[in-house]
């Protein structure tokens, strides 16, 4: 059936409202501190917690705001206006970690571990392998069954959060399956168990604050109960369903940036000038600018459409797959052409646009490539034909 919010739209409205101030009275400001310290402040990830946004996606009834797609989009067109990083913080809860839990989760997991992450608590979500991302058919991490419990032995690489996690949502194999995405399940893991451990955040192009770190799993020992849906070889499926949501929120994020930087642009060019009169004179940066809300309006209601249908119901895969694509490449075009329109400038440091050029990037990479967003849309055209 439909899916639809759990609270009053007036309610979703005000959400949203007070999310945009929040976004713009107090972590904008800070971008430069997030910037130089790679990390969000303390501060502002308590109010975030009290915000409700640890958890806007998650069930009314273990404490969420039971926000549909529609309304989770909404809501990143607010969120993605700043660093990815504040974002990122608590995307996972929401996202493919928290929708892992909320599609296949027994009544008792999701009892036990939904309220934790909307009351705080960070999760991760444990797919990427060295040598299976956007494929995970080539996963090596195995979970052995042992009695009552299962031992997970294997490491991730590139795990959002991990550094803070406090529930890891691990893939790993079980079963005779050795590739393949046959006899692929998911684990929830507590980040106290032994053997599970943290190497050091990694030193990335961009997005700061936001870290990923490899995870590694010596023998880690957890219940049988701790495998999600308490059913073997349901884990590809949940994994696939989780990002493909995650990808209209990803490309409604997209969005937000280009509509951030367009904004920078704007101001920029209205307010600089070359041989006595202001940039925004020139026709070839009003081309530029006109090129980016161009783009951005075709981004915007591309993604309108897509979280649309997924409500609905009648599309989850091609649709998000050309949401994510369109969106990823398009920022990255935005961001490029605001680096062009504020000139030298656009390339220092102190600018805005500059760590937002850099920032953009990771999004034609993350939860699927462009490469794999091609490969879905065209062989969900192909099935349609035949």
């Amino acid at each position: 059936m439909p899916r639809v919010s759990e609270i009053d739209a007036a309610d979703v409205d005000a959400i949203v409202a007070s999310v945009r101030t929040f976004v713009r009275d107090r972590v904008v400001p800070r971008e430069s501190e997030i910037e130089e310290n790679d990390a969000i402040p303390a501060d502002l990830r308590a109010a975030a917690i009290e915000m409700g946004l640890f958890g806007y996606t998650l069930p009314v009834e273990f404490g969420g705001l039971g926000f549909s797609l529609t309304d989770d989009v909404r809501l990143a067109f607010e969120l993605g206006w700043t660093t990815p990083a504040f974002r990122s913080m608590f995307g996972t809860n929401n996202g493919i970690a928290g929708q892992v839990l909320v599609n296949i989760g027994t009544r008792a997991q999701q009892e036990t571990y939904l309220p934790r992450l909307v009351a705080g608590e960070t999760s991760c979500f444990c797919l990427t392998e060295s040598e299976a991302g956007s494929d995970p058919s080539g996963m090596r991490t195995r979970a052995v069954r042992d009695g009552d419990s299962y031992v997970l032995s294997g490491s991730k690489r590139y795990i959002t959060n991990a550094a803070s996690a406090d529930l890891f949502v691990v893939f790993a194999r079980t079963g005779e399956a050795t590739e393949g995405t046959k006899g692929i399940s998911v684990f929830l893991v507590e980040r106290d168990s032994p053997g599970l451990t943290v190497g050091q955040h990694d030193r990335k192009m961009g997005q700061a604050g936001a870290w990923t770190s490899d995870v590694y799993l010596d023998d880690v020992r957890v219940p049988a109960t701790a495998l999600i849906g308490e059913v073997e070889g349901k884990g590809f499926a949940a994994a696939m369903r989780s990002l493909s949501r995650g990808r209209i929120h990803i490309a409604a994020v997209c969005v937000a940036l280009a509509s951030r930087i367009l904004d920078e642009s704007v101001r920029h060019a209205a307010i600089t000038s070359q041989g006595g009169a202001p940039i925004a004179r020139f026709q070839l940066v009003q081309a530029m600018l006109a090129e980016m809300r161009t783009d951005i309006f075709a981004g915007r209601a591309t993604v309108l459409e897509a979280a649309r249908l997924w409500d609905n119901e009648e599309d989850t895969r091609l649709a998000p797959a050309a949401a994510k694509l369109f969106c990823s490449e398009m920022v990255g075009r935005v961001a490029d052409l605001g680096v062009q329109v504020h000139g030298g400038a656009g390339y220092m440091r102190e600018t805005p646009v500059e760590h937002f050029y850099r920032d953009a990037r990771l999004f034609r990479i993350y939860e699927g490539t462009s490469e794999i967003q091609k490969l879905i849309i065209a062989r969900e055209l192909l099935d349609g034909a035949t």
